[in-house]
């Protein structure tokens, strides 16, 4: 039994949930997948479920090139922050909520977030 599912707020679960289903037919087949490729994958996904990207870059994790994507569905205080990752060799693209994710590049999502929100303040 995979705990930490179980440990993931119904809310988590819905929304990565809703996010895997509309990726089905998106995700590319197991080749190189270049930052564009992954920018229309990650792009449809959010249409989808009414997300923004926040950013996105290409890092190794693992030993491996991955690409990664920060993204945020909702607005003020029901914003949800997501952690799109896929490896650069292609394969399947992982959705998790920033909150329970592992991955380093999950801590900057909200921060990255609060730095525009306070830059649009400022405009």
């Amino acid at each position: 039994m995979d705990t930490q599912l179980d440990d993931k707020a119904p809310e988590d679960l819905e929304l990565e949930n809703s996010l895997a289903e509309s990726l089905a037919d998106l995700a590319p087949d197991t080749r190189t997948v270049s930052e564009d490729e992954f920018v229309e994958v990650v792009g449809g996904a959010l249409e989808a479920v009414g997300g923004t990207l926040l950013f996105k870059m290409c890092v190794q994790n693992d030993g491996e090139d991955q690409h990664v994507a920060a993204a945020c569905v909702g607005d003020g205080g029901n914003r949800q922050f997501l952690l799109l990752t896929l490896p650069a060799v292609g394969g399947a693209l992982k959705v998790e909520t920033a909150s329970r994710s592992t991955n380093p590049v999950a801590g900057i999502a909200a921060a990255y977030a609060g730095l525009m929100d306070v830059f649009q303040t400022a405009a």
